[in-house]
């Protein structure tokens, strides 16, 4: 704790120096490979469609179900309707990195405060906050994600919301939501709204180690209010270990995306995702096994580096759960 100009300075536990924490991270093998096979991957769904020649969404009837060639341009082969698999397959990934990104945000979002609270205010407060948890937790949890979808997928939901926002009713906003983007909206919600049980839990754990610090018995000894050591000592001491989990998170995710979307619970057409185009390839699997085989190859690469980023990271900068 520090003085100055007449103001009283709290000084949290100082993290890591960068340059040490960027060498164990670079010297880590998983993390470095991991890391480089992600970039790669988010690369390509990025930039991808906008070099290819062809649109995800255009059809030639007459390629229809044309295996994987170099000689016509489709590199991937073509679906049922002659559309481009390799076109579709980089902007499904779009869609489901997306999904998979916004709803662990949301899971960081409700999970870390949550928990937070529950461990700094203790008592019966951190008994029933956590119970709450508990009782969660015991719910089957894809369960969960197809109740809440099937509750609220009524596309008449989205005209509240235009209402709510005031926005023009025949806007870009309201015409995205009026179709996909209101089941898209869905997904961030229902995924989101059920994977921050551990997040929180976490968070707890890190607070109920960090509140009788002395950096926190300071905050307390000059009058600082619960609202501002929760969220300005203590949440931001909690992050690192957080957005650690956060990356196991994102392809826990993707897969559960996948899953609604195989059941047509999730993404629908003509927009695509790496689910809907997995549910494609085992209707034609027989006749047109690339339909398959290209769409499960990038989603199990892209879920096996994530989850080893995930777990290199926590093994690099020695986190324990």
């Amino acid at each position: 704790m520090a003085r100055g100009n007449g103001q009283t300075h709290i000084s949290a536990p100082l993290a890591a120096h960068p340059l040490s924490l960027r060498k164990k991270l670079t010297s880590h093998g998983t993390v470095s490979s991991s890391a480089a096979v992600t970039l790669l991957i988010v690369a390509a769904v990025l930039v991808g469609p906008l070099l290819l020649p062809y649109d995800f969404t255009a059809a030639d009837l007459e390629l229809g179900l044309s295996p994987p060639s170099l000689t016509n341009g489709h590199y991937l082969g073509t679906d049922q309707l002659g559309r481009d698999v390799l076109a579709r397959m980089l902007y499904g990934g779009r869609i489901s990195l997306l999904v998979a990104v916004v709803s662990t945000l949301v899971s960081l979002t409700i999970g870390i405060p949550y928990g937070a609270v529950a461990g700094y205010l203790g008592g019966q407060v951190d008994e029933v906050m956590m119970r709450l948890v508990d009782i969660l937790y015991s719910l089957p949890y894809m369960f969960l994600v197809i109740l809440l979808m099937a509750l609220f997928a009524d596309p008449g939901l989205a005209e509240p919301v235009l209402a709510f926002f005031d926005l023009e009713p025949n806007g870009k906003v309201a015409t995205w939501l009026s179709g996909p983007g209101l089941r898209m909206v869905l997904l961030f919600a229902a995924l989101g709204a059920v994977s921050w049980l551990t997040t929180a839990r976490i968070a707890r754990g890190q607070v109920l180690s960090l509140k009788n610090m002395d950096f926190i018995e300071a905050a307390r000894a000059i009058g600082s209010s619960h609202r501002a050591i929760i969220f300005r000592h203590l949440i931001p001491n909690t992050l690192g270990i957080v957005i650690v989990y956060a990356t196991l998170t994102i392809p826990s995710v993707i897969l559960q995306e996948a899953f609604l979307s195989f059941l047509g619970l999730g993404i629908r057409p003509p927009q695509a995702s790496w689910g809907t185009l997995i549910n494609d390839g085992v209707q034609a699997m027989a006749v047109a096994p690339w339909l398959l085989v290209f769409p499960g190859l990038i989603l199990a690469v892209t879920l096996l580096s994530l989850n080893f980023l995930g777990e290199g990271l926590r093994d690099a900068l020695d986190v324990t759960g």
